[in-house]
């Protein structure tokens, strides 16, 4: 797939698979005739990573993360070990988004009951 395909695909800008791959976050993407032609292999890549900055993953945890796994099997308690560390920040961050979506859903209620109260006063006013 050729890098617009791919920023298609994904729906990420052509600058961002670049800066994903200027970061290592994508590894050696094969060219042909000096145009990325990206496989299955770094479409999961790209798929990992979208993923995981979604899950809040910073740039350089992710280059740290990856740097693990290119070192192999003895750095999967490292790997397991900052994942957790990570599922916690996330976990933190949908706790404090979820007491605001509770603390909007107050705030509405309230303000449409008291809407209700000044149109049934101001509908029955003589």
């Amino acid at each position: 797939m050729t890098i617009k395909e791919v920023s298609e695909k994904f729906n990420i800008s052509q600058d961002t698979l670049r800066f994903y791959e200027k970061e290592g976050l994508i590894q050696n993407v094969p060219r042909k005739n000096g145009i990325r032609n990206y496989g299955q292999k770094e479409i999961n890549a790209i798929s990992f990573v979208i993923c995981m900055r979604s899950a809040g993953l910073s740039i350089e945890v992710l280059r740290e993360y990856l740097t693990l796994c290119k070192q192999g099997d003895s750095t999967i308690e490292q790997r397991k070990a900052l994942l957790i560390k990570q599922r916690e920040i996330l976990k933190s961050k949908i706790d404090d988004m979820q007491n605001a979506y509770e603390k909007l859903n107050y705030k509405i209620d309230v303000y449409y009951s008291t809407m209700i109260e000044k149109e049934r006063k101001f509908l029955t006013a003589d």
